[in-house]
């Protein structure tokens, strides 16, 4: 449990990570801050000394506490700090321990140490993430962004990042109003091709599931809708089904069996990932139907288990481990002044035992 003392001093030290204290700006009164947090003289104080020992505030004599000019501080530390951040969506599962796998090869190998953090997509996590960051003096960041179709509600902490010119590289994905270097995947071209796949092989009527609320989602989903726009006589066939991350997936499988109920059916269902498609595959096989042979599916990514599937995924390559190699690649020439560039990458379809021929 938090202690009273540092919940004053994480509340003190997030507004002015965030600006909402400016540097040079008086700091309420001791009296002021019992009265805010309801706590005592003595909590007051313990908590802007750890400030103080932190070079966040300073106190004058007799004359109150001002907010410290820290992002100067950070920044002559930051030259000699040997720590790479890394901020994903979710570390312990999927395709992430992969990309960290990547990164910590080159991390190493340069000499840096690796500080991980998880938000779970969740931007109040990823907020605290950034300032933990921020606070170790990381000498640089690789970010995958949290929900990166809605405005980041932490574009004041990402616009500290670019004052203190820390060096950052975002993943996957990146976020419209904040520049940056990425490492990402063409989801929209490569989504059109697996759609365009599956239409070859004699699918009209394809169900679409798509993540929407980051921007791989709503890539891949363009790209579905691309592939039938180039296919007008059989568009009217297709249908899509949205859903967020913080949707239960039983909602989202619920839909999927109401279209698979209504004649005529799906006869194919294409996920926004392989994790999605190795469940709507077991939600296939509950209805007694058969994949592929009344519906097929696909999904993307190549997750490891996916080949191991009855049947086996067809899907599309994530470069997984290659993305976390070539984005601290990109971090270490940018810690070295070293201009670098944006990687896209095109992914290869891989055909498996998902898909039938109609």
């Amino acid at each position: 449990m938090q202690a009273k003392y540092e919940k004053v001093e994480e509340a003190l030290k997030n507004k002015i990570l965030a600006g909402e204290y400016q540097i040079g700006e008086k700091l309420p009164t001791e009296t002021e801050l019992m009265n805010k947090y309801g706590v005592s003289r003595y909590t007051v104080r313990r908590s802007v000394g750890d400030l103080e020992n932190e070079h966040l505030i300073y106190r004058i004599q007799g004359g109150g506490m001002y907010v410290n000019d820290w992002q100067s501080a950070k920044a002559n530390s930051i030259s000699n700090n040997r720590m790479i951040g890394v901020i994903a969506t979710h570390i312990a599962d999927y395709i992430f321990p992969s990309i960290i796998s990547g990164a910590d090869q080159i991390i190493s190998d340069n000499g840096f140490a690796m500080l991980l953090a998880n938000t779970h997509n969740d931007p109040q996590r990823e907020r605290k993430s950034l300032i933990t960051m921020l606070e170790s003096n990381v000498a640089g960041l690789i970010i995958e962004p949290t929900q990166s179709t809605l405005q980041t509600p932490n574009a004041d902490l990402y616009q500290k990042i670019q004052e203190l010119k820390l060096p950052t590289v975002f993943i996957n994905a990146k976020y419209e109003q904040i520049d940056g270097v990425s490492v990402t995947t063409d989801d929209e071209d490569a989504m059109k091709r697996m759609t365009d796949y599956l239409i070859d092989q004699g699918h009209q009527r394809i169900l679409g599931v798509f993540q929407i609320d980051d921007v791989q989602g709503i890539n891949r989903m363009n790209g579905f809708i691309k592939a039938y726009q180039r296919n007008a006589d059989v568009m009217i066939q297709s249908n899509v089904i949205m859903y967020r991350t913080t949707d239960p997936i039983k909602k989202t499988l619920d839909q999927i069996e109401q279209a698979l109920a209504v004649e005529p059916r799906p006869t194919a269902i294409m996920c926004y990932n392989d994790q999605l498609a190795i469940q709507v595959i077991d939600l296939v096989k509950s209805l007694d139907l058969q994949v592929p042979e009344d519906v097929s599916v696909t999904g993307f990514d190549d997750y490891s288990l996916g080949q191991f599937m009855e049947p086996a995924i067809t899907t599309m390559v994530h470069e997984k481990e290659k993305m976390g190699h070539d984005a601290a690649g990109l971090l270490i020439s940018m810690i070295d002044k070293q201009p670098v560039e944006d990687i896209v990458y095109e992914p290869e379809l891989i055909i498996r035992n998902s898909v039938a021929k109609r």
